[in-house]
């Protein structure tokens, strides 16, 4: 998966947060749908313009941020 390709960053759309495919629905958006108990298939449900790897991409490059914060130094 290329998440490069999905995850993307433009400073019109939501103040340049980082968006799915340049559409208005954000990272954070998602990971708030799944932390508050959405499965994938209620989320598709409500956005169908979405996919399956659009939500894994999502959750890859949360834990890519935050590898990178982990690894940086104090």
């Amino acid at each position: 998966m290329e998440i490069e390709k999905i995850i993307t960053f433009d400073p019109k759309i939501r103040r340049g947060k980082p968006c799915i495919r340049g559409m208005r629905i954000t990272v954070y958006d998602i990971l708030e749908y799944l932390a508050s108990g959405m499965t994938y298939e209620e989320i598709l449900e409500d956005f169908p313009y979405l996919t399956k790897t659009d939500i894994l991409a999502c959750l890859a490059f949360a834990a890519r941020r935050d590898k990178l914060t982990l690894s940086m130094p104090a």
